[in-house]
């Protein structure tokens, strides 16, 4: 058996090693993030079953309990039903509504609608705590780079950088700066007031601003979030439109041959009763009746159909949205209102060579009786069609838009006449529920703002109101949590926890005190924050306060320096988790959309530390009155 006296820097050693070789595999990306992180949580329990640490009443400090903790931990509640909430905004278009404000706002210019962007992420930040900020952000940045055909990997880790730098700015910006306040009072320190450090964070916040807005976009990947996102901009369907009594579209009228209230939409040919109508468009008014062939995207037929899905195929629709009792018995079970597109997926199917599908039409075939899916559009490559789409005798090759429940969608993967693009599945907006997410989302910040109640519980009830009032299904709800994220988090807070316990990060502070011996009062802080700044990219932010406040007091006292300066390094610098996605939650919550690597961080992450480190060097000293 290992000596007592030996075990300790046995353990912090182990710990350390460990790190290091974690950091290396997610740098290398040999292993996957969920790989990794599940691997360092086993080694953690495993070595730490085998070597305990040992607490003052013999109680095991890193047990299973313990290092497990992180799956039940309430921040990682907050994450996970703070993304179903988002995914609720997403669905029911309020998100759509956000971004058209943003445009209009900026007059559809893109440098000033992401500097837009970054300052209302940086202000909301400031008073509310990241994780919803970034959660509300994210998709309506989604739909803002996608209306300016631009990859979200450029854009998205912006948003939590951001939130970041916009939190460090007031009291309550962070439960970070909480954490160092309350403990400041717990060693008999004056605690901060709401605007004690927000000078020296609004410089800070604003040498990150230009930073974020003028050099990380050049350093973030140009990538697609999928496989086949590309196309999805290019690839145009031929679809038609049914012009029904109350249509918005009735008494439309062209100008100069085309129409241009059908924004991104082509309108290829009219028909109207025996008589068809191709362009040039003159002297037409849209009426009743009229059935308008056109070419569009998906995103563009969506936006058509968006509060009025009756337009495509108004007959067909009714009968698609019957359920199979409905199916079965018509009289007994009442048809569901053709406009009743919630549960309701998207998706696209390519047509097999060989298959039944060739040679024949959707009514031949009679495909949504059949799959019990509406065809809303078709894409032939070669060339544009201009006929009804249940008339247009199908190819292989060609490429179905197709609209149905997602138990429907989910059975096409095993026919053999059409091939399901997995990638194209898309839940559809259900905009009649606008207003209860919107109003279940404000509850859900007002309660976490006010503190009425704590964010994890604000968001779990808003999550389970999402699923109560039918805007998501739970099925839905799974779908949208991240293991990346539940696995990265966990882990997380169980290496913040070894590092307490065995006594790790004090051990690194130490040996930075007795590397600073004789320097002046400005270096000592700005040494202090660059090892902070660092090991918040290891350690969770919440654990890095922590640990750290009672050591910046002891530092200050030590020099017979004032306190201040110190516990506001420990805030700023605890808050500099921008080189690792592992640091802070918000960088999990950019991750997945923004599909980023673990060595994106670092790339654009290590150069703001950088840079926040050489402000907060320069200007803290001055404005505390520290000796350089």
């Amino acid at each position: 058996m290992m000596a007592p006296d030996l075990i300790a820097p046995f353990q912090m050693g182990v710990l350390f090693l460990l790190i290091v070789a974690a950091l290396t595999i997610y740098a290398t990306e040999s292993l996957s993030i969920e790989l990794t992180s599940l691997a360092v949580i086993a080694v953690l329990l495993v070595f730490f079953h085998f070597f305990p640490v040992i607490g003052p009443g013999g109680e095991d400090r890193l047990d299973l309990r313990h290092l497990l903790s992180g799956f039940a931990n309430p921040a990682l509640i907050a994450v996970l039903a703070l993304l179903v909430l988002g995914e609720g905004l997403t669905r029911t278009g309020v998100l759509d509504e956000a971004a058209n404000i943003v445009m209009q706002f900026t007059k559809q210019n893109r440098a000033a609608a992401v500097a837009l962007m970054l300052v209302v992420v940086m202000v909301f930040s400031a008073v509310l705590n990241n994780i919803p900020v970034v959660v509300l952000f994210v998709p309506i940045m989604q739909v803002l780079t996608r209306r300016f055909r631009q990859s979200p990997s450029r854009y998205m880790m912006l948003l939590s950088y951001a939130s970041v730098l916009g939190g460090m700015t007031t009291l309550i910006g962070s439960s970070t700066n909480l954490l160092v306040s309350l403990e400041l009072d717990n060693l008999g320190e004056r605690p901060f007031g709401f605007f004690d450090f927000t000078v020296p964070g609004l410089v800070l916040a604003g040498c990150g601003l230009i930073y974020l807005f003028f050099v990380a976009p050049r350093l973030l990947p140009d990538r697609a979030p999928l496989g086949a996102a590309i196309e999805e901009h290019s690839r145009h369907f031929m679809a038609q439109i049914s012009i029904t009594q109350g249509s918005r579209l009735v008494g439309l009228t062209p100008v100069g041959g085309i129409f241009p209230d059908l924004k991104d939409v082509t309108v290829l040919m009219i028909q109207r009763g025996e008589r068809a109508m191709v362009p040039p468009f003159e002297d037409l008014t849209l009426e009743v009746g009229d059935l308008v062939i056109l070419a569009a995207t998906r995103q563009a037929l969506s936006a058509l159909a968006k509060g009025e899905p009756q337009l495509l195929h108004p007959e067909l629709m009714a009968d698609a949205f019957r359920g199979p009792e409905e199916s079965q018995d018509d009289e007994a079970q009442p048809h569901r209102p053709p406009w009743t597109i919630s549960g309701q997926v998207q998706a696209e199917v390519m047509v097999r060579p060989e298959s039944e599908l060739v040679g024949r039409t959707l009514e031949e075939v009679g495909f949504r009786y059949k799959h019990h899916c509406v065809v809303l559009g078709i894409e032939r490559r070669s060339r544009m069609l201009r006929d009804r789409i249940t008339r247009i005798p199908l190819k292989d090759g060609d490429v179905l838009l197709i609209q149905g429940r997602p138990e429907d969608v989910d059975h096409l993967r095993g026919e053999r006449s059409v091939v399901l693009m997995e990638w194209s599945r898309q839940p559809l907006v259900t905009p009649q529920y606008q207003r209860i997410a919107a109003v279940i989302f404000l509850a859900v910040i007002a309660a976490s703002a006010t503190g009425v109640v704590p964010i994890a519980l604000a968001a779990f009830c808003g999550a389970a109101a999402m699923i109560a009032s039918g805007i998501l299904s739970v099925d839905d709800a799974i779908r949208v949590l991240d293991r990346k994220i539940v696995l990265t988090i966990a882990m997380a807070l169980a290496l913040g926890s070894a590092m307490q316990e065995t006594g790790g990060a004090t051990f690194l502070a130490e040996m930075l005190i007795s590397l600073l011996a004789g320097a002046s009062p400005g270096q000592v802080l700005s040494a202090f924050f660059l090892l902070l700044a660092l090991l918040s990219n290891v350690l969770s932010t919440k654990a890095t306060a922590v640990l750290f406040t009672p050591i910046a007091v002891d530092l200050a006292r030590v020099m017979g320096l004032p306190v201040e300066p110190f516990a506001v390094a420990v805030i700023f610098a605890s808050n500099c988790s921008f080189a690792s996605p592992i640091g802070y939650q918000t960088n999990l919550v950019v991750m997945t959309p923004g599909n980023y690597r673990f060595m994106d961080f670092v790339r654009v992450g290590l150069p703001l530390i950088l840079l926040v480190w050489i402000a907060f060097s320069l200007f803290a000293p001055w404005y505390y009155g520290l000796p350089l």
